[in-house]
């Protein structure tokens, strides 16, 4: 079994990252292939509404030149997803909502191909707006019949500085609980 996760951070190892190190590390426990893919420096775009993806039905957007498409198939390819995102003004980063986008729109343009895999959303937060970033992943999750497992908590982690949710002692708790369930979900599902 495998699970992928997309750091949605324009900082490569910073605390989104540190944040699901914290899921890796107790999947990995569960004898669970990871791979965290640092969406930092690396371009992408939204979504151009060409419907091309509709039309082709091979589970590719149409737009090329970018990191959507090795992206999707990394996805497609694992049995866990982790979106992963800092909060910015209240929602996802605009690499994530790119990603969200793009993989969305193929996803069900080609039989909801996402439909079943497991997957678990990770914000970083200074102060607020976390909520908004969490259920922005959620909805991607759930519209592509994806099963989401729960936590002890919302899966947010606090800090400002790189390295700052390491002090959060309630959020790396928080990954570690979503690390676990996850883990479990995937051997009932996978058996």
């Amino acid at each position: 079994m495998k699970v992928v996760a997309f750091n949605g951070s324009a900082r490569k190892d910073g605390n989104t990252a540190i944040l699901v190190n914290a899921v890796f590390k107790e999947l990995k426990k569960e004898g669970i292939r990871t791979e965290l893919v640092q969406m930092a420096g690396k371009k992408i775009q939204g979504c151009i509404a060409c419907g091309k993806c509709f039309e082709n039905k091979d589970k590719q957007c149409a737009v090329k030149g970018d990191i959507a498409n090795a992206c999707i198939e990394k996805m497609l390819d694992a049995d866990g997803i982790i979106l992963a995102s800092p909060t910015y003004f209240a929602d996802v980063s605009a690499g994530m909502k790119a990603l969200i986008e793009r993989a969305g729109f193929v996803a069900r343009a080609n039989n909801d191909m996402f439909r079943r895999k497991v997957g678990a959303s990770v914000v970083a937060v200074r102060r607020g707006g976390a909520i908004h970033a969490f259920d922005t992943i959620n909805h991607f999750f759930f519209i592509s019949q994806m099963i989401v497992p729960g936590s002890s908590y919302w899966n947010i982690g606090i800090g400002l500085a790189p390295g700052d949710v390491k002090g959060d002692d309630e959020g790396i708790a928080t990954m570690k609980t979503l690390g676990a369930n996850m883990a479990w979900v995937l051997k009932k599902i996978k058996g």
